[in-house]
């Protein structure tokens, strides 16, 4: 009768849904590059009728224009979204035939003011599942201080979201199932949990924000422990809002290969480096000043962070990994890459320039560097060095590093994070501003963790 298939982008946390029924299809909040959808429904033999947006995303840029462009489907938002370009803005409880099932808006503002869930109901009129954006995630909710020019403060927000929750979400039956726009990594909820996909019934028991209680608990609940909002956040919600270029353009205009002479010419009109291989690699080295952010992880999140979607960029990767490296920018809304280094860090080297490369040390050989008054400084969020840290560390989060590189420990330091990938970040960006008295712990705090020479202070309990 239908057919639902979770579209699940690590680099951004992010899910979007393709849904079909009797050759008709509809995509959930599609994330930049569509060609995915596109092939998923003439592979099956259907047409993509619908692309409901659940909100203004603020932390990807979404294909929906795109999408629509390619496809001819309708763009649909909840109430109170007014989009720069044309779209549906349905009311709440508007029912959209797709096959012989039909799509439910329900209008649950909170995360946003135009925050809207999809609810699909079967030809017999049974609720099904339910699509929610960032109004309710597994284990959490959305975070309310992300909204686009809202003459609202994100407890007011908050305060929706109670109602929204209880009125609109709770009065499912437990075998509804739950679809969230994000997973675990995002930078959206304190308490999400490893699964990307749930039912109302499982989120009653476990989701904190589902227990009972007053509004003025729960808003309470919400709001404490935000962290900052990231630099990108705002921007991405004003694309999404008013629109953009499409991306087979940008990617046209930023696919050129330079040669070492146009990429420091570049760097002396102002553009960054931005080294998208492993942290490993990097490591071994790198050209002077570069700014590591590797593929293999939370690369677009972490672009976005740090770098000023602003900021003209040369790129250096892995041979092949160049498309890449654009098309997860763009993701995030980067549109001024200049080009990428031909021949890669390779090139750079052969031409006898300017290169750098970071010392580290093996998981064993932490307590003897702190015993020779090495400082260690973990870049691990709170939430992770609350479960557990080594005794006397330091601590400033990758995400703020940047804004208080005046705090690092003076003299000697070792850099940690979980498993390495944030501290090779972290150890580029202290380069690049002149600071190289460190060195990185391999593996992280997951092996350092395994050392009984260390003395560790860890939480008896998993914080969700």
């Amino acid at each position: 009768m239908y057919y639902v298939k979770q579209i699940y982008t690590e680099c951004l946390s992010e899910a979007s849904y393709y849904v079909e029924s009797d050759g008709e299809a509809a995509v959930v909040d599609p994330i930049r590059e569509v060609d995915e959808y596109v092939r998923i429904a003439s592979e099956r033999g259907a047409k993509i009728k619908y692309i409901f947006e659940t909100h203004f995303h603020a932390d990807f840029v979404s294909g929906h224009l795109d999408l629509m462009r390619k496809t001819g489907a309708s763009v649909v938002f909840g109430p109170q979204a007014r989009p720069s370009y044309e779209a549906v803005v349905a009311s709440n409880s508007d029912f959209f035939t797709l096959g012989r099932v039909k799509i439910k808006v329900l209008h649950t503002p909170g995360h946003t003011l135009e925050s809207s869930c999809y609810l699909l109901v079967d030809d017999m009129g049974k609720d099904r599942a339910i699509f929610t954006g960032d109004t309710l995630l597994v284990g959490d909710v959305g975070r309310p201080d992300l909204a686009v020019n809202q003459e609202v403060s994100k407890e007011d927000l908050v305060g929706m979201l109670y109602e929204s929750l209880r009125n609109k979400i709770l009065t499912l039956d437990g075998d509804v199932v739950l679809y969230p726009g994000h997973g675990v990594v995002s930078q959206h909820g304190k308490g999400l949990r490893e699964e990307t996909i749930s039912t109302i019934g499982e989120q009653r028991s476990i989701n904190y924000a589902l227990q009972p209680m007053e509004k003025k608990d729960f808003v309470k609940a919400v709001v404490q422990g935000l962290t900052k909002v990231p630099k990108y956040f705002k921007a991405n919600a004003e694309i999404n809002k008013h629109g953009y270029k499409p991306l087979e353009e940008e990617l046209e205009r930023e696919y050129v290969a330079l040669s070492v002479e146009e990429v420091e010419e570049s760097v002396s009109a102002g553009a960054l480096v931005l080294d998208s291989r492993q942290p490993e690699v990097f490591g071994k080295g790198h050209v002077e000043g570069s700014l590591n952010i590797g593929l293999n992880g939370q690369y677009a999140i972490w672009a976005g962070t740090l770098i000023p979607l602003n900021q003209s960029i040369v790129l250096v990767t892995d041979e092949g990994k160049e498309n890449e490296s654009l098309v997860r920018l763009a993701r995030v809304g980067f549109a001024n890459v200049k080009g990428y280094l031909s021949g890669g860090y390779e090139s750079w080297k052969n031409a006898g320039k300017e290169i750098d490369w970071v010392e580290f040390v093996e998981p064993e050989e932490v307590a003897l560097h702190m015993n020779k008054s090495y400082s260690l400084l973990d870049v691990r969020r709170k939430s992770e060095t609350d479960v557990g840290h080594v005794q006397g560390s330091e601590f400033i989060t990758l995400a703020e590093l940047e804004e208080h590189t005046d705090e690092v420990p003076e003299g000697k330091f070792l850099i940690m994070c979980a498993v390495g990938y944030r501290s090779m970040i972290a150890a580029s960006l202290l380069k690049a501003r002149g600071i190289h008295r460190f060195k990185i712990v391999l593996g992280g705090y997951s092996n350092v963790k395994k050392e009984k020479n260390l003395i560790l202070e860890e939480s008896k309990f998993e914080l969700l």
